[in-house]
């Protein structure tokens, strides 16, 4: 039986745990660590950290954020959002992260992702893919939290990520990010059938409805953000949905 994974996304900017729509309009929602520590003690399986506004500025308060969560959260943790290099992969590893999900930084330098996989294992490196629908069956890499167009194909970008030693995917669309209309069907099955490591499907999640598509589709792992942080939904109810249609969730409380 497939096991499926509840994550917690948390997108930060500065100190402040903030959500957007299509990846604009952050709005302040509250605080990364309480957020993080509420998460784990109601079940959650994982937590991702994205700063997402890292890349554009060129600082970020990941690793205190980091530090601080993982001396009373002992789930796997996720940190991304302005990594450039591998004394970023480390200093984050060195707080308390166990994976990093690089996106502009691997664009920017494929080869990084490769470092990644052989210093630390592919199970460290997560490709972090932003994309946004360009045409029927296309869609288009986007960097620097959904700014930046890049020209890069999502389905050739996956598999060369996987090739390079990617070891999972954040597959983020920015059309349906912040929407709670559903996940995009069509992306996720593009990537899931085009790779054979891990899909976390993340964007668009709005009721327990939008749960068996998207495991059909292909999701190995789902993502939810404000679906948690306005309280709309609980941990325990999206893993009684996984568990409805024959697949299982990894730990319920």
């Amino acid at each position: 039986m497939k096991q499926i994974r509840t994550i917690a996304r948390l997108d930060v900017k500065g100190n402040d745990l903030i959500k957007s729509v299509c990846l604009e309009g952050l709005r302040k929602v509250g605080i990364p660590s309480e957020a993080a520590r509420k998460y784990y003690k109601e079940g959650i399986d994982e937590l991702i950290y994205i700063d997402l506004v890292a890349s554009l500025y060129g600082r970020s308060k990941m690793n205190e954020i980091v530090s601080q969560t993982s001396k009373d959260v002992f789930i796997p943790l996720t940190a991304g959002g302005g990594i450039r290099n591998i004394v970023d992969v480390n200093d984050l590893l060195r707080s308390g992260a166990d994976k990093v999900a690089i996106n502009t930084g691997a664009v920017n330098n494929p080869n990084l992702i490769k470092e990644v996989a052989d210093k630390y294992g592919n199970q460290c490196m997560v490709l972090s893919i932003e994309a946004k629908k360009k045409g029927p069956s296309e869609w288009e890499v986007y960097t620097e939290c959904g700014r930046e167009s890049t020209g890069i194909e999502v389905k050739a970008w996956a598999k060369k990520a996987e090739l390079l030693g990617a070891g999972e995917i954040l597959l983020t669309s920015i059309d349906k990010e912040g929407t709670k209309k559903g996940f995009d069907l069509e992306l996720i099955k593009l990537v899931s059938s085009t790779v054979s490591i891990p899909i976390i499907s993340s964007g668009g999640f709005g009721s327990l409805s939008h749960i068996q598509p998207s495991l059909e589709a292909g999701s190995d792992a789902i993502a939810i953000a404000g679906g948690f942080h306005y309280s709309l939904f609980n941990i325990s109810d999206v893993k009684k949905e996984i568990n409805k249609y024959g697949y299982a969730a990894a730990r319920i409380k």
